[in-house]
């Protein structure tokens, strides 16, 4: 008898994040729909906190714990961008270490140039290569939430809403950790520099 192979079932490019993480349950080869979705931004992401040798890892890890952890994705979210940043970011605070060090590193390296245009995009102006020595030296001051908070804001370009899911925090707190944020960093940054905490 001879058996006829049917092809998996296909979900439309448009589908939300949600239906294709419930459906993924049962067809775990969809979840790679997420990963082709999201995987280079929240690489840029990591990136942006660790340079690009960590990034590497934590991107892949981010994506290993999405798909452990799909059976309890909310539903009712539909789109996994925050789910996703937040299990980034759990897994960058790991490497706090690593992070502060780079951004010690940075703050002690020669100034960039002060003719870079002010048309940089804000996310680039956030990157371990685009940050100028005063917002590096600022940034390794702040603590874990606080900073973490700031940078899904400037980075990421995620609303108060957006941090507060991807954290697990109240928006309030959310606010709070952000103001308290660009408050110490504009103690330490040029007036050219804030321009890279302002948005948000």
């Amino acid at each position: 008898m001879t058996m006829t192979h049917v092809p998996p079932t296909r979900m439309p490019e448009e589908a939300s994040d949600a239906s294709v993480i419930a459906r993924s349950r049962d067809e775990p080869e969809l979840f790679s729909m997420i990963f082709d979705r999201y995987f280079p931004a929240i690489h840029r992401f990591a990136a942006s906190r660790l340079g690009p040798g960590p990034a590497d890892d934590v991107a892949a890890d981010t994506f290993l714990a999405a798909f452990d952890q799909r059976d309890r994705y909310d539903l009712a979210c539909a789109t996994a961008r925050p789910w996703l940043y937040g299990i980034a970011t759990n897994l960058i605070s790991r490497h706090r270490r690593s992070e502060v060090r780079l951004y010690r590193a940075l703050g002690r390296s020669a100034a960039r140039d002060e003719a870079e245009s002010h048309a940089d995009r804000v996310a680039d102006r956030v990157s371990a290569e685009g940050l100028s020595p005063e917002l590096a030296r600022g940034l390794a001051r702040l603590s874990q939430g606080d900073r973490d908070a700031l940078l899904l804001v400037v980075c990421a370009q995620f609303s108060y809403a957006e941090v507060a899911l991807a954290l697990d925090v109240p928006i309030g707190t959310v606010g709070s950790r952000v103001n308290r944020a660009r408050r110490k960093l504009r103690k330490t940054l040029g007036p050219t520099a804030q321009e890279a905490i302002s948005h948000g």
